[in-house]
């Protein structure tokens, strides 16, 4: 019987996910934190569900979402997507690229589709259809730089100080 000083299996995998597990943990329903500028210069941090594509993250504010106004005046920004457990994170820098202005039924309505099925499984639709007449916004965040993190145990570099 291994002793539990030695079984390290508890950790899980350690170090950066690779490409094919970064794509499938972004497809998965797992909210994201933006962190964005406020008129003032101050982070405003606001949790939401979110798209990759591959290349980037797109977002969908409301009408009157704060963090939209925020955006639109200064695109810098952080993404992060993270779980409990197995300690998965992805953290992005980049830039958002508005898409589309508040809007009824432009380009936003079919990536909200995708994503409240993935966020809420079948009843997506009941909550996504009775809002379509809703005017939202459409961003797409770039990113500049993306990292990524699972399992327990502290990156080398933190380790050689």
């Amino acid at each position: 019987m291994t002793s539990t000083a030695q079984d390290e299996s508890w950790r899980g995998k350690v170090g950066s996910l690779e490409q094919d597990e970064l794509e499938s943990f972004l497809s998965e329903g797992q909210l994201a934190r933006l962190a964005c500028l406020d008129e003032n210069g101050w982070p405003y941090v606001v949790p939401l569900w979110h798209e990759w594509d591959g290349s980037g993250f797109w977002v969908i504010p409301r009408r009157k979402s704060a963090w939209a106004a925020h955006l639109k005046n200064d695109p810098r920004c952080a993404l992060t997507v993270d779980e409990a457990g197995s300690l998965r994170k992805v953290i992005v820098q980049g830039e958002a690229e508005l898409v589309e202005e508040p809007n009824v039924g432009g380009r936003w309505v079919e990536i909200a589709e995708r994503m409240s099925l993935r966020y809420l499984g079948e009843n997506g639709p009941k909550y996504l259809e009775p809002t379509l007449d809703k005017k939202r916004w459409l961003f797409f965040i770039r990113p500049n730089r993306l990292w990524s993190w699972q399992g327990v145990d502290w990156a080398r570099r933190y380790k050689d100080q």
